[in-house]
């Protein structure tokens, strides 16, 4: 029984780490179409900017406000300034980010070195919480909790809001909200900006567990690019579900086939993709 739920517990806290990713990923698709090869970027420089701002303050949540502050602006002048240039060039965005991909590696690694790095976590959640006889770290049942919260937080931004509704209304039908006189350029770079938002946050909520390291930045968009496509490109419900998927089968494998941890990451992308290729819930 102790196997089972410390595994979840891990499984969940990866999922939720995940979805940040996902989420900032399937949105920026879904709206720009924009297959974004440097979304991981955001997440290795998100996690090295926490660290240097908790070593020179002390403080994890200055930390983690300055990462996703920056790495918001940082992605709003790339879409501004590049790929807002590249609109509906699939090959030319996805050549482009690729190449900041690879940019961004070389000046992180100038930068910060090639030694894995940790995000300090904060004083309060250095401890354990005890439940059923089982010790687990408070660190990684705050990370689920936090995952939550943002999932509704997003939630609620796309389905109860008047921008949320332009977001999907310009996912359905873009010509329609430009129709409406409605600033898309705007709104497109708001959208990227929150989408690299978010994978700074998960660098900086990841980075105590995971660490930061020189290749992360494609570990992680990898993962990402695997659980966007179990769920439905362009669906934050399917980001959800499918980080839920990935991150529990990811840790239950390694659990159990250690030798295997590579080939079980796509086995839920395999699995789904057979049975319905648009993903869990993507539409056709």
């Amino acid at each position: 029984m102790t196997f089972w739920i410390i595994n979840t517990l891990n499984g969940l806290s990866l999922a939720m780490i995940l979805f940040l990713l996902a989420a900032g990923l399937t949105l920026i698709f879904g709206l720009m179409h924009i297959i974004n090869m440097a979304h991981g970027s955001f997440y290795l420089l998100g996690g090295y900017i926490a660290i240097t701002a908790i070593r020179l303050t002390g403080g994890f949540i200055f930390g983690a406000i300055v990462a996703v502050i920056a790495i918001a602006v940082i992605g709003a002048i790339i879409q501004r300034l590049f790929l807002a240039r590249l609109y509906k060039q699939e090959m030319r965005q996805a050549l482009l980010t690729l190449g900041l991909l690879f940019i961004v590696a070389d000046i992180a690694f100038f930068t910060w070195g090639g030694d894995p790095l940790l995000v300090p976590q904060p004083p309060l959640l250095q401890g354990a919480v005890h439940f059923w006889g089982i010790v687990y770290p408070l660190y990684r049942v705050f990370l689920i909790g936090c995952g939550l919260v943002i999932a509704f937080c997003l939630w609620a931004f796309l389905e109860r809001t008047t921008l949320g509704a332009i977001v999907r209304a310009g996912m359905d039908d873009e010509e329609m909200v430009r129709g409406l006189g409605i600033n898309v350029p705007l709104v497109f770079t708001g959208i990227f900006a929150l989408g690299a938002a978010l994978a700074a946050l998960g660098g900086v909520l990841g980075g105590p567990l995971l660490g930061m390291f020189p290749g992360a930045d494609f570990e992680v968009v990898l993962l990402a690019f695997v659980v966007v496509t179990v769920g439905g490109l362009g669906s934050i419900r399917g980001a959800f579900l499918g980080s839920l998927l990935v991150g529990l089968v990811d840790n239950f494998g390694n659990a159990w086939f250690p030798q295997l941890s590579l080939f079980t990451i796509f086995v839920p992308m395999v699995i789904v993709l057979a049975l319905k290729p648009t993903g869990l819930m993507g539409r056709v």
